[in-house]
């Protein structure tokens, strides 16, 4: 199994984002996850596509854009714009995910789609075929730090299970609380799309040692 490590950028140091993410591309990082938030759908506000825009120009790596806003097929034209690579939606989040993800496609752009903790994955059931990435959620969206909830990992399992039992490609990913302690058995669950913010650019801003400690983690499942 490949693995990618994607470290959140909204765990950086804001008064530098450009220099974080360049060092993270230099200890091996080629993908970054992006956290849209509305103060809506989620309790807190980020940034959006000015951000992402500025600094698409200052890095060649791949953009997982993660769009926790109400409605978020309203904005797609304007993250695929901004250098989006992919738009993750939440399914919580869209009236008509169908509609939105053949939106996100038509854009010529990667489609995944997020599960809060509690919101079970056969909710997925019609559309996995459709989409490249499902994103468990371990902690409630909206804020940086938290811990994992062990039970999202039971459904990480259950997603992989289903979706090999249905000879399906598909890439899970895990958002929220991953850290040094916990990683392996993130791993083991199935999930080979790792999101950490806090365990990458914090503490401390060892940027290249958090990130050589997740990959040797990781080992040859990357």
């Amino acid at each position: 199994m490949n693995c990618t490590l994607s470290p959140s950028i909204l765990a950086a140091d804001f008064a530098n984002l450009a220099e974080d993410i360049k060092r993270a591309e230099q200890a091996g990082i080629d993908c970054f996850h992006f956290d849209v938030m509305d103060g809506s759908f989620v309790p807190n506000i980020s940034f959006g596509a000015p951000v992402i825009k500025a600094l698409r120009s200052r890095s060649h790596a791949f953009f997982d854009v993660h769009m926790m806003v109400e409605e978020p097929g309203r904005y797609i034209e304007d993250m695929k714009n901004a250098g989006a690579d992919s738009i993750t939606v939440h399914q919580e989040a869209c009236r008509h995910l169908d509609r939105t993800i053949h939106q996100i496609r038509e854009a010529g752009l990667k489609a995944g789609v997020a599960l809060n903790p509690a919101t079970p994955v056969s909710t997925l059931d019609c559309i996995l075929p459709m989409v490249d990435l499902v994103l468990i959620m371990s902690v409630n969206p909206g804020f940086g730090g938290q811990k994992l909830i062990p039970y999202t990992l039971d459904k990480i399992r259950t997603l992989r299970r289903e979706s090999e039992e249905a000879g399906m490609d598909l890439t899970i990913g895990i958002d929220g609380g991953v850290n040094l302690q916990n990683l392996t058995s993130v791993l083991d669950a199935g999930a080979d799309f790792i999101i950490a913010g806090s365990a990458v650019f914090q503490p401390n801003n060892k940027i290249e040692e958090n990130v050589n400690a997740m990959r040797k983690l990781m080992g040859g499942r990357e």
